[in-house]
Parts: C-alpha cells; sequence; structure tokens
C-alpha cells in the first residue's frame, strides 16, 4: 500500500501504508533517547555538583587545619574556636540558602582557570539575563591571608547578581602554600583575565570595578599601587588602571606597620605575620598606604582609579583609623579618594551579619548606585527593587554579632 499523509491538528504526519504506523517513529524514538540523553545530562551535571561540593568541603576542612596549625592551641585559641563554631550555628540558616545557591545554581561558573599556579581560579556570579553588556565586579575575598577563598565571595555575588551587575570572585594561594608577593601576583592576573576577557562572559569591559574585603582589601591596594608603578615607569603591563573604573575597600588594613602589633595582639602572632608578609623589610612594598609617601610612587598615584574605603567604627580586627589615615594619605598626593564609616558596625557587620538582614544596606546601596551612576536605565530599576530578602532571623543575628571571634 502507499503511504499516505494525514493532516492532525494542521500538521502532517507520514504514515506507513503497510503497517499504520506514523512514520515519525524514528522521530519519537529519538526523543525517547533525547530524553534519557537529558536525564543522563542531568544527573552527570548534579554528579559533578555533588563531587565538586565534595572537593570543596575538604579544602575549606583543610583550611582551618591549617590556620589552627599556625596559630596553637592555646586557651586563647581554643575560645576562638569555640565561639566560630557557634557564630556558624546561628548563621547557618543563611549559610545553607547561599550554599546551596553556590554549588547549584546556573548563575554561578566556579573555578574558571586564569594562570597556571595552584588556586589560580574565579567564580563567576552571573545575572540571570545577559541582555547587553554587564558591569563587573573583580572582588578579592579576605581570610586573614591564610583562609581566603573565592567562595567567601558567593553571598556578595549573589546580592549584585540580582542587581545586574557581574561579580568574579578571585581565588589566590594562601600562605603557606604561597606569601603575600604571590597573593598580589595572583590577584593582578586574576585582574588581567577579567580585563581582557569579561567580554566573553557578556560584561562590559568599560565598566570593571575591583572591591577587596579585609586581608582582601589589602591585596587588592597593593595591586593597586603595584599596577600604577609599572605604568607610570613605562613597563610592560597585561591590563592597565584606565579599564577600572573605581575601588572598593572594605574593612582593610593598608600600612602593616601600624597592624603588626595589633594582629599579634588579638592571635595572628607576630612570628607568622612575619613570614607570611615575607620579613619587616617588605613591610614598606606591601603597605600601600606607606608606598605612597614615597615621592617617587606618589607621582603614580594620579593613575589611580576613584577610592572609597569602607569601615565600620567597632571593627576590633582592622581599627577603621586603618582606613581613615590611608584616605589622608591618597588625598595629600592629589588622588581621588573618599572615606565611609559606618557607626557601631563591627568587621563581620558590613560583610555578612547586614547583608544576610536583608531589607535596605546603606552599603549594598552606596556600592551600586556608584556602578550604575552612568546606566540612568539601571538607576531607575535600583530605585523600584523590592528590598532583599532576609535570610536569618533577627534574634540569631543578634546572638551571632554578639559571639562573633572577629
Amino acid at each position: 500500500m502507499v503511504g499516505v499523509a494525514v493532516r492532525n491538528g494542521g500538521g502532517e504526519e507520514a504514515v506507513d501504508g503497510m503497517s499504520g504506523v506514523p512514520g515519525d517513529y524514528e522521530g519519537r524514538a529519538r526523543r525517547r533517547v533525547w530524553g534519557r540523553g537529558g536525564r543522563l545530562c542531568r544527573q552527570q551535571s548534579l554528579s559533578r555538583d555533588l563531587e565538586h561540593a565534595a572537593k570543596e568541603t575538604y579544602l575549606l576542612t583543610s583550611l582551618s587545619f591549617k590556620l589552627l596549625g599556625f596559630l596553637g592551641v592555646g586557651y586563647r585559641w581554643m575560645t576562638k574556636l569555640l565561639a566560630l563554631g557557634w557564630y556558624a550555628i546561628l548563621l547557618m540558616p543563611g549559610f545553607l540558602q547561599v550554599g546551596y545557591y553556590y554549588f547549584f545554581s546556573p548563575q554561578v561558573r566556579r573555578s574558571i582557570v586564569y594562570g597556571d599556579q595552584p588556586r589560580n581560579r574565579l567564580d563567576l556570579h552571573m545575572p540571570k539575563n545577559i541582555n547587553g553588556p554587564k558591569p563587573v565586579v573583580a572582588f578579592v575575598t579576605g581570610g586573614a591571608w591564610i583562609i581566603g577563598y573565592k567562595a567567601w565571595g558567593a553571598l556578595l555575588g549573589k546580592q549584585l547578581a540580582e542587581r545586574d551587575i557581574i561579580v568574579a570572585c578571585i581565588d589566590y594561594r594562601n600562605f603557606p602554600q604561597g606569601t603575600i608577593s604571590d597573593m598580589v601576583s595572583d590577584a593582578s592576573q586574576g585582574i588581567a583575565f577579567i580585563c581582557n576577557t569579561i567580554v566573553e562572559y557578556g560584561g562590559d569591559p568599560n565598566r570593571i570595578y575591583l572591591m577587596g574585603q579585609s586581608a582582601g582589601a589589602h591585596i587588592a591596594a597593593c595591586a593597586l599601587v603595584e599596577q600604577a608603578i609599572k605604568e607610570s615607569n613605562g613597563e610592560k603591563i597585561s591590563w592597565s588602571l584606565s579599564q577600572i573604573k573605581a575601588y572598593f575597600g572594605l574593612s582593610g588594613g593598608y600600612n602593616l606597620y601600624n597592624l603588626v602589633d595589633h594582629f599579634h595582639n588579638r592571635g595572628l602572632y607576630r612570628s607568622i605575620f612575619l613570614s607570611l608578609m615575607e620579613g619587616e623589610e617588605s613591610f614598606k612594598r606591601f603597605s600601600p598606604e606607606v608606598r605612597i609617601h614615597d615621592p617617587m610612587v606618589a607621582r603614580a598615584a594620579s593613575l589611580l582609579p576613584p577610592i572609597t574605603l569602607f569601615h565600620g567604627t567597632a571593627d576590633y580586627s582592622i581599627p577603621a583609623d586603618a582606613s581613615k589615615t590611608f584616605v589622608d594619605t591618597l588625598q595629600n598626593v592629589g588622588a581621588h579618594a573618599e572615606l565611609v564609616l559606618f557607626s557601631g558596625k563591627t568587621h563581620t557587620d558590613l560583610f555578612l551579619q547586614d547583608p544576610l538582614r536583608g531589607g535596605k544596606d546603606e552599603m549594598f546601596d552606596h556600592i551600586v548606585s556608584k556602578i550604575h551612576a552612568v546606566d540612568p536605565e539601571a538607576l531607575a530599576k535600583d530605585a523600584m527593587a523590592p528590598p532583599r530578602r532576609r535570610m536569618v532571623p533577627e534574634v540569631l543575628l543578634w546572638f551571632a554579632r554578639r559571639i562573633s571571634p572577629f
């Protein structure tokens, strides 16, 4: 029998005249195979995510024990470790939500390689819709130069991505895997990667912002000053300060001479600090505030992007004076710098408790308004954006703030 065409719902389907079986049997078979393949892909993707989560957990655990190995197991650090454990438990409702987002959200592109050294990886936190070039924040996380890790930027990445901003969290070698010169070199290489390739991920190469928190603020500031010196000397460079629209430093320290005794009294002992900073003879090189005082370096300060430093007045990990004196030094050599102080805020309030609290956040709004300053449409969307969702009940935040070892 000759095959005939049967019209179903306006579409034509070929029919095998011998058997009466629809002629798209192979097509439906392919769809069944594709369905199994789709499930297989999802299973493989889930397996990769779980494997990655296991590796990340192992790494973070080893970093924690490494930190304890350096700090020792005296009374002071036993109490701090106990406080840290309770602090983490109190904030666990938020940490679990951020962790789920980090490991399973399609908006997170983890462990993109930017160099050939260990830990030369970065995470990209992407907005849901890439409907045009997006501004980019290159973020260098903190961690006392010993336990820094790119995943620490997941909360920041998540919340800025909700405002149509790409966040690139740069990982770097920690002590003892590397010392401060390695950390600064890694950060600079990560910034170069972002400047040179972010367009491939939907980022706007003309709207790149640099941000660092705590130790990361120090490392990023060192990278900026080092880059300014290279450019003023006409050295070969892989990225340019002209590509950085602004720098945001959060709760950082910029003068090692002023911090070594403070850290020693808080448990980051002088011997460890000198080792990771490559000895006291290297303090000048890795103290951006001190280095800017040098007349030869001061001339390079004009190349620096606008700098905004944020600090809480109740920060006992790194006193607010660390940011104040650095801003004063920058302003004295003609650099564009401003200081934003938050009364009563601690070292972790600005970066953890306040974002987990949700709602309006003065520092977050300040950063977003700076980034979107040249985009009226984005500013209008920001004005209409709903308050950020609360992740942790207020009572837990209250207790966490008072038990925090930082």
